[in-house]
């Protein structure tokens, strides 16, 4: 690798105490000898994030200025941040590490060339130089870095700004400014924030100057080339369904989709842990060896064997691997256009079908709508799955207005006839906590149906509020759960609950309607009048 001489001078910062592009190897060293965390059995450094265990939402703003100012979707995700704040953070955060150790990582973000991002991450610990490491791309040994990059994150976990002072709402933020092309991260030591400050930036400049769909997804390839994509919010089972022996993945959660192509954002994959097994989720199993970052996990007493199954400290418990620690992961991750797309969703409800096939309408709807539960773990204050509705399954990292995507996608859809479908990876038989979460086995058998071809050879019925087509059969699966009603003792309290979920999803869509065409319309749910 052509190691050019480190100039930091563009962050007012000297090179003279940064550790510029260390190996893991070397980075696990300093972690360990700056008392960062321990290695586990797996041989994994096992960290803790401290006091966030998860993302900070309201934390995370947008500087606001002309290149923004017309162009963010501002509001309950996009909060507004003062140019001269930004500027003051700046300069306290550069002066903060001025006397101090950091290091200094350079990598990229997207796997095709046409699109491909320079990144530079200055970190204040080493365990967080080796997430970004594996999370962004990593340059060749014959490649020439960049003098400077296109984007720069700056990630202190000890500097806690001064809300008075400095503009921001309580002592930890996450700031992206899109003129100066910098992300300032302080008062949180979730590695998250450093993936998502990129994934946001992506989020703007693909649609909004490229013309190209950015994804909150994961994607995997079979031997045909047939690409499938996996969209859904954090613990809908993205990570795990696209981590499939059979297919090759192309990455667990940020994808781009050109003209020809779907690629990878990053090169690693940040998993969910808790109740991780070797039986369940073979492959995110055996990638926890030297290298990987675990976070939050607790130890058996008395060992380094971790307990996958304690959450202590958080149900967000979390593992950072480079993707060539999966087997046949594709590297580098660009794929042909999909044949499949899966919309993934825990429903908290239980209504909803465990598999559906949606007409393009439909999947319109439901993109926009982007259902599910909000996971206990993944957002700090989140203890129990809350009904959410996420704007193409990634509101809180859309600096963009929803129908952006939305229009990208139809309009690829179309073009390329897709199979798209909605499948319920939440509850069965009842709501949460009277219900039972739909079984990994049945969900892993629908989804290979659907990517074989098999399923689309089933008989269908429609669901009566949803209009969803409903397989009657699908091989590994009883067909008594294909149909959610049949799941439930009391079929009354099921309707009364599925027209409940129906007028919620109504009750959201109102804030699109004047997007919607006449197609659009008819695929919405209808309420069943006189339920009692």
């Amino acid at each position: 690798m052509n190691v050019k001489q480190l100039d930091l001078s563009y962050l007012n910062l000297s090179a003279s105490t940064a550790k510029y592009q260390l190996s893991v190897a070397e980075l696990v060293e300093e972690a360990l000898r700056n008392g960062e965390g321990t290695l586990a059995d797996s041989g994994a450094l096992a960290i803790d994030t401290g006091k966030f265990t998860g993302r900070s939402p309201k934390d995370r703003f947008i500087v606001n200025d002309g290149k923004t100012a017309d162009t963010v979707w501002w509001g309950d995700v996009n909060f507004k941040f003062e140019a001269a704040h930004f500027d003051q953070l700046f300069e306290k955060m550069t002066a903060y590490l001025s006397d101090k150790q950091f290091y200094v990582r350079d990598s990229y973000a997207c796997a095709d060339d046409l699109y491909k991002t320079s990144i530079r991450v200055v970190t204040e610990f080493a365990f967080q130089n080796i997430f970004a490491n594996h999370l962004f791309l990593r340059y060749n040994e014959e490649d020439s870095l960049p003098a400077q990059p296109e984007w720069t994150i700056i990630a202190v976990p000890s500097f806690l700004a001064d809300p008075e002072k400095d503009g921001t709402r309580q002592s930890n933020f996450s700031i992206l400014n899109f003129s100066k092309k910098i992300i300032l991260i302080g008062g949180t030591a979730y590695t998250g924030e450093i993936k998502k400050g990129i994934f946001s930036v992506l989020n703007f400049i693909l649609p909004h100057e490229r013309n190209t769909l950015s994804m909150h997804c994961s994607a995997n390839v079979g031997e045909m080339g047939d690409t499938a994509i996996f969209f859904g919010l954090s613990g809908t089972g993205k990570t795990t369904l696209s981590a499939d022996p059979k297919r090759a993945l192309i990455g667990d959660d940020e994808h781009g989709w050109g003209e020809n192509s779907v690629f990878n954002f990053e090169g690693g994959c940040y998993a969910k842990c808790v109740d991780l097994t070797e039986e369940k989720e073979p492959q995110i199993y055996k990638a926890i060896k030297f290298g990987s970052l675990l976070e939050n996990t607790n130890y058996f007493p008395g060992t380094r064997s971790v307990d996958f199954a304690n959450i202590e400290k958080t149900e967000n418990t979390r593992v950072a691997y480079p993707i060539h620690y999966i087997a046949d992961a594709m590297e580098p991750s660009v794929a042909p256009v999909p044949k499949n797309i899966f919309f993934l969703t825990a429903d908290a409800f239980g209504v909803l079908p465990p598999i559906s096939k949606l007409t393009p309408a439909q999947a319109m709807f439901h993109f926009i709508s982007g259902y599910t539960a909000k996971v206990a773990g993944t957002e700090a204050g989140v203890v129990e799955p809350q009904l959410t509705f996420s704007a193409c399954f990634g509101k809180a990292f859309l600096p963009l207005h929803p129908t952006k995507y939305a229009k990208l996608l139809g309009e690829k859809m179309k073009k390329y006839n897709v199979n798209v479908w909605l499948v319920n990876t939440g509850w069965s038989g009842g709501r949460y906590g009277t219900g039972s979460r739909m079984k990994l086995s049945y969900t892993r058998a629908m989804i290979t149906a659907a990517l074989d071809g098999s399923l689309e050879q089933a008989t269908f019925t429609t669901h009566p509020v949803f209009g969803l087509l409903m397989p009657e059969s699908c091989e590994g699966v009883p067909s008594e759960v294909l149909n959610p009603r049949n799941t439930w003792e009391n079929k009354e309290l099921y309707d009364l609950k599925v027209n409940e979920l129906a007028q919620a999803f109504l009750a959201n869509f109102s804030q699109f309607e004047a997007f919607a065409d006449e197609e659009i319309k008819r695929a919405l749910p209808k309420v069943v009048e006189n339920v009692v």
